[in-house]
């Protein structure tokens, strides 16, 4: 019986802000040897990298992935525990730590390492759907122990059939991320034997261009069809989209500026909380988020609306957050709601 997770061998979202062109490029290299198989390169080109620069962020999450890809998992997993605690607003340490936690059978280590992912980053959908994998893991061995206590345990052994079948296909094809490759790796195995290919994951990194600033006057709107139903009484459907584009832009210099009430206000008061937490809750952890840093820039690109009605609209569109840690770019929508003359937040989604 197998679980499968994502094993991110993602760099550029670690990113720092203060890394050089030349450290970009080494990186860079030791990428594409590792995607290449030439893992005991990869290992010592990161190695003469990490030998002056020891606390390197991007680096050493690096190094973690090479050493999962040479079987080395005990090792990868100090290199992870490592960067959870040197650097935990950053949710990809303990996605992978959990990954290889799996990898050994430790489920409920797994679990505890996704969650805490997920607490620093809620919209972590990569996080989330691991979560489920460990979930249907650790319901399977409950099952399995209900039916060893009591084998004429009807129920248990129709739940226990259900959750097989939901492990044996949750081995999907790779997908992408903004910029990054991801795959899932090899099926972890519940035995300690398990195999460390679950790392295997193609590792690219691209430096991004410079985004151009954030209000575009010239971006191009999806308008919604024809038949979709009527927008707002006295206004037409480009004056409401038009709307929904300055507020998306509104909460993006609000979040820029560090203004927390301003960024805060430009969500509705029904607003559904990535994880389900009372929204005290959310709203604390995004006080901290916002404010924390020195500095944060956040870009919005590519943006499409789509008018669903006279009071909801959704805005697609590339996030593009820079900060003086970190550097990512994040595919969003936004559920957006009509109050009174102003259209706020109601849902947000963030594909990683």
């Amino acid at each position: 019986m197998t679980v499968a997770l994502r094993l991110l061998a993602l760099v550029l979202s670690l990113a720092f802000a203060s890394s050089s062109y030349a450290q970009t490029n080494e990186l860079q290299d030791i990428g594409r040897l590792l995607k290449q198989g030439d893992r005991a390169q990869a290992l010592e080109r990161v190695d003469r990298y990490l030998a002056s620069r020891p606390r390197d962020a991007q680096g050493r999450f690096l190094k973690g992935l090479i050493l999962a890809e040479q079987n080395k998992v005990p090792e990868a997993i100090e290199i992870f525990s490592k960067l959870s605690k040197d650097y935990p607003e950053l949710p990809e340490p303990y996605n992978n730590l959990a990954v290889l936690h799996a990898a050994q059978g430790q489920y409920e280590k797994a679990r505890q390492a996704l969650e805490m992912s997920i607490r620093t980053h809620p919209s972590y959908a990569t996080a989330y759907e691991n979560l489920g994998d460990v979930y249907t893991k650790l319901a399977s061995q409950a099952y399995d122990k209900a039916l060893q206590l009591d084998s004429t345990n009807s129920a248990a052994q129709t739940k226990l059939a259900l959750v097989r079948e939901m492990i044996s296909g949750a081995n999907q094809p790779p997908r992408g991320t903004a910029s990054i490759e991801t795959a899932k790796p090899a099926a972890v195995a519940a035995a300690p034997k398990a195999s460390a290919a679950a790392s295997k994951a193609a590792v690219e990194q691209k430096v991004p261009a410079k985004a151009p600033p954030a209000a575009k006057a010239d971006e191009k709107v999806a308008a919604a069809s024809p038949a979709a139903s009527p927008v707002a009484k006295g206004k037409s459907r480009a004056a409401n989209t038009e709307d929904v584009i300055k507020a998306v832009h509104a909460w993006a210099r609000a979040w820029s500026k560090q203004d927390v009430a301003a960024y805060l206000a430009s969500y509705a008061r029904d607003f559904r909380t990535p994880n389900g937490e009372p929204r005290a809750a959310w709203e604390k952890l995004r006080r901290q988020r916002v404010s924390r840093p020195k500095s944060i820039e956040v870009e919005i690109e590519q943006i499409k609306v789509d008018m669903m009605d006279d009071s909801r609209a959704t805005a697609s569109f590339l996030q593009r957050y820079q900060s003086n840690t970190l550097k990512v770019n994040t595919d969003k929508t936004l559920v957006m709601v009509r109050s009174g003359e102003k259209w706020l937040i109601q849902q947000e989604r963030a594909s990683n």
